[in-house]
């Protein structure tokens, strides 16, 4: 099986779409830091999920490398948090991507605690 058959593979991705659509209405300004920074952690979700598919082999390297991909997941709200603040996201878009990204964290946090069910 490829890793973009994984449920929080095809969900990650959706959700840095997702940001990076809406991310085009972020000011100019912000383009160089913060457009950028929400940009690159959301696709480092579904990048270290594919990094960890290819280790699932080794348990242990199989899970640190899915751990990589939920902290990012885990920056990606923070970014979306400071969208939000900062009024680049109303509040529908916010709670939107914000429970995908939810979504997205049980699906990594599952992978995490059953490593076997994974082919590891």
């Amino acid at each position: 099986m490829s890793f973009k058959k994984l449920l929080a593979y095809q969900k990650g991705f959706d959700l840095a779409m997702a940001i990076f659509e809406i991310s085009k209405s972020f000011p100019t300004e912000e383009k160089y830091s913060f457009t950028d920074q929400i940009r690159r952690s959301s696709r480092s979700i579904c990048a270290n999920l594919s990094e960890s598919y290819r280790k699932r082999k080794y348990p242990k390297h199989f899970v640190s490398k899915l751990t990589d991909s939920d902290a990012e997941n885990s920056e990606t709200q923070v970014w979306l948090q400071f969208a939000f603040s900062c009024n680049y996201l109303n509040a529908k878009k916010f709670d939107e991507l914000t429970s995908s990204s939810e979504e997205v964290g049980k699906l990594i946090q599952f992978m995490i605690n059953n490593p076997s069910k994974f082919g590891a």
